[in-house]
């Protein structure tokens, strides 16, 4: 079975579609709706990659990040930071609170899951999700 991708994400239209996209290719998605849970969702499933929102209730985005990169099993985990936020100095941001990479909303159903690809532990995916690298 293909270690899970996370999908912190609490907006119920965009968690729908980037499941079914990530699904198409093989993945298995395990959601969470907002920070807290999505660092519990972590550390319990140990995913090839986590997909974090950036504009979280409560705890944002930025704060999920920096939470997750000091638990030493997480650590090294890949975080991709997907969001609205397009201005000048955003990626930066999500890059100096512990993402690895940044995917502007809306999101591209046609490159998502490449991007969530280069991403990815190696080793997780199935056979579906290593043929669109």
């Amino acid at each position: 079975m293909a270690r899970p991708v996370l999908l912190i994400e609490d907006n119920e239209q965009n968690r729908y579609l980037a499941t079914f996209l990530l699904q198409q290719q093989g993945y298995t998605v395990v959601a969470a709706h907002d920070g807290a849970s999505g660092i519990d969702a972590a550390r319990k499933h140990l995913p090839c990659v986590i997909v974090l929102d950036i504009q979280l209730p409560a705890m944002d985005g930025y704060a999920v990040a920096r939470a997750l990169r000091r638990i030493d099993a997480l650590r090294d985990i890949p975080i991709v930071a997907v969001t609205s936020f397009a201005m000048t100095g955003d990626r930066e941001k999500a890059i100096a609170a512990g993402c690895h990479g940044y995917i502007e909303k809306p999101i591209n159903p046609d490159t998502f899951v490449a991007s969530i690809n280069s991403f990815a532990l190696p080793g997780h995916a199935t056979e579906a999700a290593t043929r669109i690298t």
